[in-house]
């Protein structure tokens, strides 16, 4: 019985977890929504603009932008073209591995950034802090 009880905690804990997680990302959409940019396409974006790149550089290899927005590469290659056609990030071949693809932010995409990422921001404080505080 108690182990019983044990398990369906953790089932709690973790359904609350992805209770959270989507409520969160949907606010993300809907406040970012009028600005053309979903939640994943913000968090490409966002680790574009978070210094340098492994190699010291200012272009992120898709492989590395991909561990970091938890997206399949298939899915970050799609977003990344889709940004790309909106003028807010650039592609460009590896320079070390010639089947990789660096992508780095345009000027218009660094714009964009430093507009909604207080919009961002104010949805993370909202929905992530402790529900004590509320």
């Amino acid at each position: 019985m108690a182990a019983n009880q044990a398990e369906q905690g953790l089932v709690d804990q973790w359904r609350d977890i992805l209770a959270v997680h989507a409520r969160t990302l949907c606010a993300i959409d809907r406040a970012l929504h009028e600005h053309g940019l979903g939640a994943s396409d913000f968090e490409v974006l966002d680790v574009l603009t978070e210094g340098t790149a492994d190699d010291g550089g200012d272009a992120y290899r898709v492989q590395d932008i991909a561990g970091r927005v938890h997206l399949s590469q298939s899915a970050l290659s799609r977003l990344v073209g889709r940004l790309e056609k909106d003028g807010l990030v650039s592609r460009g071949m590896c320079s070390e591995d010639r089947r990789g693809v660096r992508v780095c932010l345009t000027d218009k995409g660094r714009d964009l950034h430093a507009r909604v990422r207080p919009l961002q921001r104010a949805v993370l404080e909202e929905m992530l802090r402790e529900p004590s505080a509320r």
